[in-house]
C-alpha cells in the first residue's frame, strides 16, 4: 500500500513541477504587437484542430467501450466483471493519452513566441524557455501514465480487493485506450503537419522563390500550426503509448513471477525514479549563456546522462531491497542484481541507438553532408543519397537491440526484456523534453522571419531550430526502439497468455501470418504517405490560387488568407486519419478471430520486424534529408537559392512524411496490434479459429 501511493505521490510531483514550469514560461514577454498576432493565428489553428480530431476520437471511444465490455464479459473466467472494469480502464488510457498531448500543445503555442522574443536578447534565454516548454511535455506524459496506472491498481487491487493477475489484465485495457487515441494523434496530426509543410516549400520556395517562412506565403501559418498537432500533441500521444505498453509488459510478466508488493508493481517504480530523475536533469541543461550553436548539443547531453546515471544508482538499490533475491520464471532462477542488469543494459542501449541517431541526421557529421553533396547534381541524385543513407542507418541500431534482448533475457528471461525497455524509457521525462523542444524552436524561427525580426534573431532561432531537428531525429530513434522493445515483452506476455509454447513455422497458419504481418507496415505507410500527398496537393492548389487572385500579396500590400489553408489541411487530415487507424485495431481482431492465436502471433512477429526496420529507414532518411537542405543554407554547396538548395528542398520534401508522419506511426502500429491481442486474448482463446474450425 506505501509503494503505491508512493507512486502516486510522485506523479503528483511530475505534474506539479510541469505546472511550475509552464508558469514560468507565461511569465516571459511575446513580444511586439506583430510576434503576439502570428502567435495568435498559431494558437487558434492548433486548437481548432485538435477540438475537431478529439470530436472524432470521442465516437471512437463510445463505439469501442461496449464492445470490450460484452466481449471481454462474455470470455472471462476469473469469476470478476473484468469487462466492465477494462472498459472503464480503457476510457481513462484514452483521456490521460489525450491529457498530456494536449497539455504539450497548449504550452508550445504559448512558448514559440516567447522563444523567438527570447532570442532577441540570447540564445540561452530562448534555449531555456524552449526547452522548459518540453520539459512541460516529457513530465506531462510519464506523469499522467504514471497516475492513470497507480489510481487503477489501487482501484482494482487495494479498494476491490481483486488478485493481481486479474488486475493487471483489466489495466491493459489502460494500454489498449492510450494506444488507440495515439494512434489517430500521430496519423492525422502527422498528415496535418507534412503536408502544409510541402505545399509552403514547393509553391514557397521553389515555384516563388521566397524564403522559408515568409508571411506571403499563405501555407505558412498552417505549417507552424502543424508543428504542434503533429510534432508535439502527436508525438506526446505516441511516447505515452510506448512508456505505457511497455509498463504493462512489464507488469504482465511480473505477475506470473511474483505474487506480493512491491515485488509485482517494481516497475512503476522505476518509471517513479525515472520521474525525479528526469525532474533533477533539467537543471542541468543549460548553455552556460555562451552563443555557441555546438553548445546546445552538450547541453541536452548533460541533462539526459545526469538523468540516467541518477535512475542507474536509484534501480540498484530499489532492485536489491524491492525484490526477493532470487526469483523463477518460466522453470529459470534469475537474481534481483540480474533484473538491475537488464534494466541498466535498456538504458544504455536508448543512449547509444539516440547517438547513432544522431550520427546520421546531423550536419556535423558525414552522412548528412553526403545527402548534401548528392543535391549539387540534381534532386534525383539527392534523394538516391538519402535512401541510401536510411537504409544504412538501420543496422547499428539493429545490432543494438538484439545486444539488449539477448544480455537482458540471459540476466533475467523475459522479463529482463520487458525491464530493459523500462530502462530505456526510465528518463523519458527529460529525453522528451530535448523531443518536444524542437517544434517550439522551429515554431520560433517561423515567428522571427514573419514579424521581420533582425538576422542575428534568425540566426539564433536557426542554431536552436537545427539541434532541433537532430534532437527530434533522437527522439524518434528512441521511441521506435523503446517501442520494439515493449511490442515484444507485449507479444512474450500474449503467448504466455495464449498459452502458446513455441510459435512453429511449419504451421501454416503461423506462416500466414508472418507474411500478412510484414506486409501490413507497407500497406499502413502506404495509406499515410498517399494521405500527405493528396492533403499537400489540395493546398498547393489553395497556395498557388491565393498568389494568382489576391492582389499586391507579392509585394506585400495585401494579406494571404490563412485560415483557408488551415482548415483544407485540417478537413483533409482527419478524413485520412480513419482507414489507416482502423487496420492497426481490425487487423488483429480478423485474424485472431478467423485464423486463432498462433495465425495472431506470426501476424505480431512479421508485424514488429518488418515494422521496426521500416520505422527507423523512414525516421533518419527523412531526419537526414531536412539537415542536408539546413546544411545548404548555411552557405555550403551553393547556399540559399542556388540549384542544389532547390534539389535539397525536393528530397526533403520526400523526408518529411518519412520522419514525422509514416515513420514515427509504425511504431504505434505494432504496439497497438499486440496491445489489441492482449486485450482480447480470452476471447481468441474461447472463439477464435473460425475459419479452421
Amino acid at each position: 500500500m506505501l509503494e503505491i501511493c508512493s507512486i502516486f505521490l510522485v506523479a503528483v510531483i511530475g505534474l506539479g513541477f510541469a505546472g511550475y514550469l509552464a508558469t514560468q514560461i507565461l511569465k516571459e514577454e511575446e513580444g511586439t504587437p506583430q510576434m503576439r498576432e502570428i502567435a495568435r493565428s498559431i494558437q487558434e489553428g492548433a486548437k481548432a484542430f485538435l477540438y475537431r480530431e478529439y470530436k472524432i476520437l470521442l465516437v471512437f471511444i463510445i463505439i469501442l467501450t461496449p464492445i470490450l465490455w460484452l466481449a471481454l464479459d462474455e470470455s472471462s473466467t476469473s469469476g470478476v466483471n473484468e469487462g466492465k472494469y477494462t472498459a472503464i480502464a480503457f476510457i481513462l488510457g484514452a483521456l490521460c493519452s489525450g491529457a498530456a498531448g494536449y497539455a504539450g500543445m497548449r504550452i508550445a503555442v504559448q512558448a514559440n513566441v516567447r522563444t523567438a522574443n527570447a532570442a532577441i536578447s540570447s540564445l540561452h534565454k530562448a534555449l531555456r524557455i524552449a526547452f522548459s516548454s518540453g520539459a512541460v511535455m516529457g513530465l506531462s506524459v510519464v506523469s499522467l501514465a504514471l497516475l492513470g496506472l497507480s489510481v487503477l491498481y489501487l482501484m482494482l487491487v487495494v479498494i476491490l480487493g481483486m488478485e493481481h493477475h486479474t488486475a493487471i489484465h483489466i489495466i491493459k485495457g489502460f494500454g489498449l485506450g492510450s494506444s488507440s487515441i495515439a494512434l489517430f494523434a500521430r496519423v492525422g496530426g502527422g498528415i496535418f503537419t507534412k503536408a502544409a509543410d510541402v505545399a509552403a516549400d514547393l509553391v514557397g520556395k521553389i515555384e516563388i522563390g521566397i524564403p522559408e517562412d515568409d508571411p506571403r506565403n499563405p501555407a505558412v501559418i498552417a505549417d507552424n500550426v502543424g508543428d504542434n498537432v503533429g510534432d508535439v500533441a502527436g508525438m506526446g500521444g505516441d511516447l505515452f503509448e510506448s512508456y505505457v505498453g511497455t509498463l504493462i509488459a512489464s507488469l504482465t510478466i511480473g505477475v506470473f513471477t511474483f505474487h506480493s508488493f512491491p515485488s509485482v508493481i517494481f516497475p512503476l517504480l522505476v518509471a517513479a525514479i525515472g520521474i525525479i530523475a528526469s525532474i533533477f536533469g533539467t537543471f542541468f541543461v543549460t548553455s552556460g549563456h555562451r552563443e555557441e550553436q555546438p553548445l546546445i548539443h552538450g547541453a541536452f547531453r548533460n541533462g539526459l546522462f545526469f538523468a540516467s546515471a541518477l535512475v542507474v544508482v536509484g534501480v540498484w538499490f530499489l532492485s536489491k531491497y524491492a525484490l526477493p533475491h532470487t526469483f523463477d520464471l518460466l522453470g529459470k532462477t534469475y537474481t534481483n542484481h540480474g533484473v538491475f542488469a537488464a534494466i541498466l543494459i535498456g538504458l544504455l542501449g536508448g543512449i547509444a541507438v539516440g547517438l547513432i541517431t544522431e550520427y546520421f541526421t546531423s550536419s556535423s557529421y558525414g552522412p548528412v553532408k553526403q545527402i548534401a553533396q548528392g543535391a549539387t547534381t540534381g534532386a534525383g541524385t539527392n534523394i538516391i543519397t538519402g535512401l541510401s543513407v536510411g537504409y544504412q542507418s538501420t543496422v547499428i541500431p539493429i545490432l543494438i537491440i538484439c545486444a539488449v534482448i539477448f544480455f537482458s533475457h540471459a540476466n533475467a528471461g523475459l522479463y529482463g526484456i520487458a525491464l530493459s525497455g523500462v530502462g530505456m524509457l526510465s528518463t523519458l521525462g527529460i529525453s522528451l523534453a530535448v523531443d518536444a523542444y524542437g517544434p517550439v524552436a522551429d515554431n520560433a524561427g517561423g515567428i522571427a522571419e514573419m514579424a521581420k525580426l533582425d538576422k542575428e534573431v534568425r540566426m539564433r532561432t536557426d542554431a536552436l531550430d537545427e539541434a532541433g531537428n537532430t534532437t527530434a531525429a533522437i527522439g524518434k530513434g528512441f521511441a521506435i526502439s523503446s517501442a520494439m522493445l515493449s511490442a515484444l515483452a507485449l507479444f512474450s506476455a500474449f503467448t504466455i497468455a495464449a498459452d502458446i509454447k513455441d510459435v512453429s513455422l511449419t504451421n501454416p497458419t503461423v506462416l500466414i501470418g508472418l507474411f500478412l504481418g510484414a506486409m501490413l507496415p507497407y500497406l499502413f505507410s502506404s495509406l499515410t504517405m498517399k494521405a500527405v500527398g493528396k492533403t499537400a496537393f489540395k493546398l498547393i492548389e489553395e497556395v498557388r490560387r491565393q498568389f494568382k487572385t489576391i492582389d499586391g500579396l507579392m509585394e506585400g500590400k495585401a494579406k494571404p488568407e490563412y485560415g483557408k489553408c488551415v482548415d483544407i489541411a485540417t478537413t483533409a487530415a482527419l478524413k485520412e486519419m480513419i482507414v489507416p487507424g482502423i487496420i492497426a485495431i481490425a487487423a488483429p481482431l480478423l485474424v485472431g478471430l478467423l485464423l486463432g492465436t498462433e495465425a495472431l502471433s506470426g501476424l505480431l512477429v512479421g508485424g514488429l520486424i518488418s515494422g521496426f526496420l521500416m520505422a527507423i529507414m523512414m525516421a533518419n532518411a527523412g531526419g537526414a534529408w531536412d539537415n542536408a537542405k539546413k546544411y545548404i543554407e548555411s552557405g555550403k554547396f551553393g547556399g540559399k537559392g542556388s540549384d542544389s538548395h532547390k534539389a535539397a528542398i525536393v528530397g526533403d520534401t520526400v523526408g518529411d512524411p518519412f520522419k514525422d508522419t509514416s515513420g514515427p506511426s509504425l511504431n504505434i502500429l505494432i504496439n497497438v496490434m499486440n496491445i489489441v491481442s492482449l486485450v482480447f486474448v480470452p476471447v481468441f482463446v474461447k472463439y477464435g479459429g473460425l475459419l479452421l474450425k
